[in-house]
């Protein structure tokens, strides 16, 4: 079942007290235990988009995408930038569930912590 998960900020040195106005929500097919199934995500790849929120920045929408290596990332439409994608850091192991935390390395290279705020099911995308 496609999913949607939203994580917010986590407290860190620079927001101590974390964000809701900084984090990602995106869509992912989850099993029964919460973790991402990569069988159902093949078949439904265009529709498990990410939106990346971060007060002060211009939003940023991408795809979930599926390494060789097995791992997950963020891959953003940004023409030109090789290296805009955001891993999630062991995503193929861990299971999505509110209260949860997941890290991210972001764009700068920095490792975040961002707790599951919301998992829902998602409404499917209308084409044409």
């Amino acid at each position: 079942m496609l999913m949607t998960i939203r994580l917010e900020l986590a407290r860190d040195e620079d927001f101590p007290h974390g964000s809701s106005q900084r984090g990602y929500e995106f869509v992912a097919p989850l099993d029964g235990e919460g973790h991402i199934d990569v069988e159902t995500w093949r078949s439904s790849k265009s529709q498990c988009r990410v939106w990346r929120f971060w007060q002060g920045e211009a939003d940023e929408f991408g795809h979930l995408r599926h390494t060789r290596s097995g791992a997950w990332t963020f891959h953003y439409d940004i023409e030109g930038d090789p290296d805009d994608d955001e891993p999630g850091f062991r995503f193929e192991s861990h299971a999505f569930k509110e209260g949860e935390y997941v890290s991210i390395r972001e764009h700068d290279g920095r490792m975040r912590t961002f707790k599951v705020m919301v998992v829902r099911p998602c409404a499917p995308l209308r084409v044409g």
